[in-house]
């Protein structure tokens, strides 16, 4: 057996319960389209700065291709390492798990020996195989790390999975949180449903991965039937690609939620900002062109802070679709309050040093 959830840190178990901010970190590169370490720690210490609770490395937002290029494993020791020195304070570190068996084993034992507290599991290589298979699978990473489901969108590569699969995914022990992230409501409430049939609400956290509505899944409750009563669900915090922009603005929008939800009312102005973050994201995900330039854009964002020095993916095709930095131009201007520009400009140097 590998790592179990038993054995995390309490402070680090407490945090991923009560849910924070889990940025998914891009991967720098320079203009010959090599790995970039000072602009890539330069991301570390901005999201630790920014009050993330957390990273999510070697996930879609970081490129799968890392795992092409031999680039796995030295950007999450990169993401530990910088992390671990530029904060004493608890945070949730999570890896990206991907592909096969043998290569999801391969790498949970990486992210285990670099440090890394959990795998979000993405279960896209499994495409075609039968749901017994891919419990097998999840049940096999499960023994060598903590697992964050992640149900990814079928747009971008994700299974449709129905709740009977969740059910049976949310009755393996190890597991510890669900990134829901298949853009869809009835898929969203799939996932809630076999959590609560499961009887897992207590052990397993959600976390939601849909950045066409952010504001409202962390907002609203969620109430699923079970022996004939409701049980209210929630998501606690987001693991998400759009929050690795505009990271300070997205931590003081969860603490404002939270803070909402604690008091038992949800103002107008609050709800209305779901709107607002969903045109954000919809042009630095290009929804327009069905998701081509969703990583370029969360580059370009941080390109125009200064963060990164250009756009460059490790597949030369992936980049600015037309049109899109046009609208990154037009939410930029019209969402300006939802940015966090001074605050990078007053400590990019620092940063980058």
């Amino acid at each position: 057996m590998g790592l179990h959830r038993s054995e995390l840190p309490a402070d680090v178990t407490g945090l991923l319960r009560a849910g924070t901010v889990i940025p998914a970190q891009p991967l720098a590169l320079d203009a010959g389209r090599r790995f970039d370490p000072k602009r890539q720690r330069a991301l570390t210490r901005y999201y630790v700065d920014a009050g993330a609770g957390g990273l999510a490395v070697g996930v879609h937002t970081t490129q799968f291709e890392i795992r092409d290029v031999g680039l796995y494993e030295p950007v999450l020791s990169l993401a530990m390492k910088a992390a671990r020195e530029w904060t004493g304070r608890p945070l949730v570190m999570i890896a990206g798990v991907v592909g096969p068996t043998d290569q999801a084993i391969r790498e949970a034992r990486t992210a285990v020996d670099l440090g890394y507290h959990a795998g979000l599991l993405s279960l896209a290589a499994l495409k075609g195989r039968s749901e017994d298979e891919i419990i097998a699978h999840c049940r096999r990473v499960a023994e060598e790390i903590p697992v964050v489901g992640f149900y990814l969108q079928p747009a971008v590569g994700g299974l449709p999975l129905d709740a009977k699969f969740w059910k049976r995914f949310c009755e393996i022990d190890n597991v510890v949180a669900i990134k829901a992230a298949p853009f869809n409501r009835y898929r969203t409430i799939d996932v809630m449903r076999g959590l609560v049939e499961a009887q897992a609400e207590e052990r397993i956290t959600l976390y939601t991965g849909n950045d066409d509505h952010i504001v409202l899944d962390l907002a609203i409750p969620f109430s699923i039937p079970r022996d004939g009563a409701a049980v209210t669900v929630r998501f606690r915090g987001g693991l998400l690609g759009h929050w690795s922009v505009w990271t300070r603005g997205a931590v003081q929008l969860l603490d404002r939620i939270k803070r909402a939800v604690a008091a038992g009312a949800i103002p107008d102005e609050l709800l209305a900002l779901d709107a607002r973050v969903t045109d954000c994201n919809a042009a630095f995900f290009d929804v327009a062109n069905d998701f081509r330039g969703c990583v370029a854009g969360c580059h370009e964002v941080l390109r125009r802070q200064g963060l990164l020095d250009g756009i460059w993916c490790l597949n030369p095709q992936e980049g600015l679709s037309p049109g899109q930095a046009e609208e990154i131009d037009r939410v930029c201007r019209v969402h300006a309050g939802l940015a966090d520009d001074d605050f990078v400009r007053e400590n990019r140097e620092r940063w980058l040093a």
